[in-house]
């Protein structure tokens, strides 16, 4: 059966819910988490938005953006306008669709996203809430995004090393969905972390297409709109009614516990070059657990690119050997160290993700 994209378990952390969407049922489900992909960064922060200060240089002429210019401007173009569209999302053979409606009130945000292919799907949020409706099974899953900012707020930080690990260059114009756009190519200057290929409307900075590009460019996962109604009238309060609406419907909380790696007795005892830890979790499987042991998601960013990874007590029964697993340009590796079993997961090179595999370590 080709995996629907946009079929994956509500979790958290993620960024931006239609994005969070394209994992494969094979990849999307590490115990009951969802991976964070690059292209689901780059979704949330240029597509979707979040509470990002743009630093752009309006007058700069065609060619001469820095790539925080261009990412800035493709940002703050989602929080200017109200849109609807038709987003359709490849990776490797499979394809899968969604329909979104999209407000911004300059303070407030609100998407709805209803998958089109695949289960029945709608998702709602509002800043960081969000609730994911299943008509078929009759379940909702409430969860807080916190780090639904993570891309934006790295722009505007100290922090953030995108310059040091990849540049920008504009390569041309097309037309997507009918909207004339530039063509930007965020280039990578390292074999850790992939490329992509955006495309930006020409007026606004919206991004109206999105490729993830691997060796010698080629690519490994596209989004792109079909169809696009910029400036479209969608109703804030409608949605609002609709996210509270949860009649007939079994409500699930997910329990998550924000921590830190070191709290729960592990370390990476080498970095990988422009990644930093962005956020740790716990989850809580109602059994009783030592401290330590509850399955736990690490998740790392280079501020496009991003990892995660999951750790939980070894099962003779449900893993094996060490194995590794792709899908478009989401790439899997899992193996057994000591008494757990580790997955670390997301849209970068199979070498990336061994090296944090071979530098995890139990600290206890």
């Amino acid at each position: 059966m080709t995996p629907n994209l946009f079929d994956a378990r509500p979790a958290v952390p993620v960024f931006a819910d239609a994005v969070f969407m394209l994992a494969p049922r094979s990849l999307a489900r590490v115990g009951r988490w969802r991976p964070v992909g690059a292209m689901a960064l780059l979704a949330a922060g240029l597509l979707l938005g979040g509470p990002l200060q743009a630093q752009v240089n309006p007058g700069a002429p065609n060619g001469t953006r820095t790539v925080n210019e261009w990412l800035s401007r493709m940002h703050e173009a989602s929080r200017q306008r109200a849109y609807t569209g038709t987003l359709v999302v490849s990776a490797g053979p499979a394809m899968s669709a969604a329909k979104i409606w999209h407000v911004c009130d300059g303070t407030q945000q609100m998407e709805r996203i209803d998958t089109l292919t695949g289960p029945p799907r709608t998702t709602i949020r509002r800043n960081n809430d969000v609730i994911t409706f299943e008509p078929e099974t009759k379940t909702a899953f409430v969860e807080k995004r916190e780090s639904l900012g993570m891309f934006p707020e790295l722009l505007r930080t100290p922090s953030n090393l995108i310059p040091q690990f990849y540049s920008a260059r504009e390569t041309g114009v097309q037309r997507v969905a009918g909207h004339l756009a530039d063509m930007v190519e965020i280039l990578p200057r390292d074999e850790l972390r992939f490329g992509y290929r955006i495309w930006s409307e020409r007026q606004t900075g919206l991004v109206v297409k999105l490729q993830t590009l691997g060796e010698q460019g080629a690519v490994l996962e596209q989004m792109a709109f079909s169809e696009l109604n910029l400036d479209a009238p969608v109703s804030m309060d409608k949605l609002q009614r609709l996210m509270k609406d949860t009649r007939g419907y079994e409500v699930h909380k997910p329990v998550l516990k924000k921590t830190t790696a070191e709290a729960e007795g592990w370390r990476l005892k080498e970095a990988v070059p422009g990644f930093t830890a962005m956020s740790c979790h716990t989850r809580d499987t109602g059994a009783t657990q030592a401290p330590g042991t509850a399955p736990m998601q690490w998740v790392f960013s280079d501020g496009l690119a991003s990892v995660s990874l999951f750790v939980e007590p070894f099962d003779p029964q449900r893993h094996g050997q060490e194995k590794a697993a792709a899908v478009g340009a989401t790439h899997s590796v899992s193996k057994r160290v000591g008494d757990h079993w580790l997955t670390v997961l997301g849209e970068v090179p199979p070498p990336t993700l061994r090296r944090f595999a071979l530098a995890l370590e139990r600290t206890r």
